[in-house]
């Protein structure tokens, strides 16, 4: 099968690669659909270390192709959703409630860290009955492809942000994850949303999936902006969904004492992320800072699948892009370098 790797860090391409085969608790997936994300750029980058040859994606949908004997729930010819974090539901961090930290840190994060992703014709899925989920008739492919990641990172970013009915928001960043996260803050009974976002389409987007106001960082200062809309308290919750020093470090400055920063951004740089110190009340100013890892399982997505089968928010306003699978090297270089004012580009199979 073509599959397409990371060869080492700053190199990608196109090699073939034999088609998985499941363990008896496992599954084969055909892939139909599947999105780029940024944290593969991240990846490439050297962002959790060196890797050859390692399949890149983790955002895929497609039709069973082949399961274990032990597997009781999917068959072959089952069109499914598959999770970008696929954990061991044994392990003692799911039965702790932390099935992402499966096997350690990040654990749960195996596709293109640990195991090959799903940028190729077949991709192999642990624990099949735990970790696929079947599409709903009415939700497309290229909908549904959005659960495994963006819809379920962006709106943790929203549960842990201890939102209360008719609080305060404001999400730092309005990429994909971002914009899921406002629409996630919506979801949850925010009573004002503030995006912060220079680009315009990105700007637009974010008032389509409920954004109240726009703070631009680069026309305005955002730390007084805000202020202003919060009548000089802060915000309830701040969901920090860049991955950047500065930005967390304005996440924890936004936020009124007792509130919360949640964390959703994937920090791939640099040693170390600074707090404020003085706005974090010398470390005594009740804010909590929140994080987690984009959550899987078939629950999980089958919940999100909901969302989307109730017409409660349609992800699709994001895909500015659409290659086929043998273009993926472009479609990697329109994501990864931010070309053509994209926000999420697709590929089809």
């Amino acid at each position: 099968m073509k599959a397409f790797v990371m060869k080492e860090i700053g190199r990608v391409g196109f090699m073939e690669k034999p088609i998985p085969r499941p363990g008896p608790v496992d599954a084969v997936v055909r892939t139909t659909r599947a999105l780029i994300c940024t944290s593969d750029s991240h990846t490439v980058r050297g962002g959790i270390g060196p890797r050859e040859n390692l399949t890149l994606g983790h955002e895929a949908v497609g039709i069973v192709d082949a399961v274990g004997s032990e597997v009781a729930y999917f068959r072959p010819g089952d069109r499914v959703l598959v999770g970008a974090i696929t954990p061991d539901w044994g392990d003692p961090s799911s039965q702790n409630g932390y099935p992402s930290q499966s096997g350690g840190p990040l654990g749960g994060f195996k596709f293109a860290n640990s195991k090959d992703g799903v940028f190729a014709d077949y991709f192999h899925v642990n624990e099949a009955d735990a970790n696929l989920a079947r599409i709903p008739d009415g939700i497309p492919d290229e909908m549904a492809v959005y659960c495994a990641d963006m819809l379920s990172t962006g709106f943790m970013g929203a549960e842990k942000g201890s939102i209360p009915i008719g609080g305060t928001v404001a999400v730092l960043a309005q990429g994909p994850v971002g914009l899921m996260a406002t629409a996630g803050a919506r979801l949850r009974g925010a009573g004002l949303v503030i995006g912060v976002e220079s680009v315009p389409r990105r700007q637009r987007l974010a008032r389509t999936y409920g954004a109240d106001e726009i703070v631009d960082f680069t026309g305005e200062d955002v730390l007084g902006r805000i202020l202003e809309l919060t009548r000089g308290e802060g915000v309830d919750t701040a969901i920090e969904a860049l991955g950047a020093d500065v930005t967390f470090q304005t996440a924890v400055k936004i936020t009124k004492p007792g509130g919360t920063i949640s964390n959703i951004g994937y920090f791939g740089e640099g040693e170390f992320v600074r707090i404020p110190r003085v706005e974090w009340g010398v470390g005594m100013a009740d804010k909590t800072i929140a994080t987690g890892l984009c959550p899987g399982g078939r629950l999980r997505m089958e919940r999100l699948l909901r969302v989307l089968e109730t017409k409660r928010v349609d992800p699709t306003h994001m895909t500015t892009h659409e290659f086929r699978f043998d273009d993926m090297e472009r479609a990697f270089e329109v994501a990864d370098k931010k070309l053509d004012d994209v926000v999420k580009v697709l590929i089809t199979f």
